[in-house]
């Protein structure tokens, strides 16, 4: 009895740092990071939904030349405040270095993760401390991993049109209510922008719902005593992401921990200000204005930890 007792200890200790060197070794590295020199507290997140990865359950081809980045967020942990988990319209309008005015996403099918971080550092004066990238197809795996997830939609929150059949992101839902979905619709349901009268802003809105309820599902007490869904989660996960060339298995950790804090009641979700959604400068078409008098004041309140929990931004 006594040796059986010293090996289930000896499991029940070895497990999590076991499970913990395996996890390292399998995330996959890319070149980020702009070098800038960081002389603010935050820890700040960018976090990036590509196309470019995640197989036959990602983005449709539709010819378009380049990976894109359907979802652009920056989740911010300050070292006093609450933190922020903030949705950049990937319509944003900004300028790109080197290669001028244009839609924020477009940075990235420019210039990959490098360019994109340069950008958005520019565009929000803060500085990205870790950058990670999933694709489409494995968030439709992650949420297939946790055995799917509960989804609504509002009529006092979405301004959307009833019933949806949207070709584009492959969305079908017929009237207001909650549905618990598989993981290819889910990805739909997170893209879907066309029927959203809303555009942009209401699909940052259903990317950050989706990704806190898969969050839910993941952080179950009952998956410690649960070790074969532990690896399932885990390798569906790092099978789909790319993170900085310097995060580890640990970064990560604080990343869910951030997110954990930002999405929950004491945290701060949305978009920065906007004054227009359908800003119309001319040469790269229909774009996301940020307000230009409200966001270096956001953006630094994001940083500083100043703002009130709850939902912020969208259009003044």
């Amino acid at each position: 009895m006594a040796w059986t007792l010293a090996l289930v200890l000896v499991l029940l200790l070895a497990w999590p740092v076991g499970l913990l060197i395996w996890a390292n070794g399998k995330i996959e590295h890319v070149d980020a990071l702009s070098g800038t020199p960081d002389s603010g507290s935050a820890t700040t997140y960018l976090l990036a939904g590509s196309d470019a990865r995640g197989g036959a359950d990602g983005i449709p081809d539709d010819g378009t030349l380049g990976a894109r980045t359907d979802t652009i967020m920056l989740l911010t942990a300050p070292a006093h405040g609450p933190a922020s988990l903030i949705s950049l319209p990937r319509d944003t309008y900004v300028d790109i270095p080197g290669h001028g005015p244009a839609k924020l996403n477009a940075a990235y099918a420019y210039g990959g993760a490098p360019l994109l971080v340069t950008t958005v550092e520019k565009l929000t004066g803060l500085h990205v401390d870790h950058y990670a990238e999933v694709g489409l197809g494995g968030v439709a795996e992650i949420v297939d991993a946790v055995g799917g997830v509960t989804l609504c939609f509002g009529p006092k929150v979405d301004k959307v049109t009833f019933p949806i059949n949207d070709p584009d992101s492959g969305l079908v839902w017929q009237a207001p209510g909650c549905r618990k979905v598989e993981g290819t619709t889910a990805v739909a349901f997170a893209r879907m922008r066309k029927a959203d009268r809303e555009g942009d802003i209401g699909r940052a809105r259903r990317q950050q719902e989706l990704i806190s309820a898969v969050s839910g599902k993941v952080s179950q007490k009952s998956l410690v005593l649960q070790p074969a869904r532990q690896v399932a989660l885990i390798d569906a996960g790092l099978g789909a992401l790319r993170v900085d060339q310097h995060s580890t298995i640990v970064d990560l950790g604080h990343l869910a921990l951030a997110f954990r804090a930002a999405t929950g009641p004491g945290g701060v979700r949305g978009t920065p200000p906007i004054a227009n959604p359908d800003y119309r400068p001319g040469g790269v078409g229909s774009t996301v204005e940020l307000d230009p008098d409200k966001t270096p004041a956001f953006w630094k309140a994001v940083a500083d930890g100043t703002l009130e929990p709850g939902s912020v931004g969208g259009l003044g």
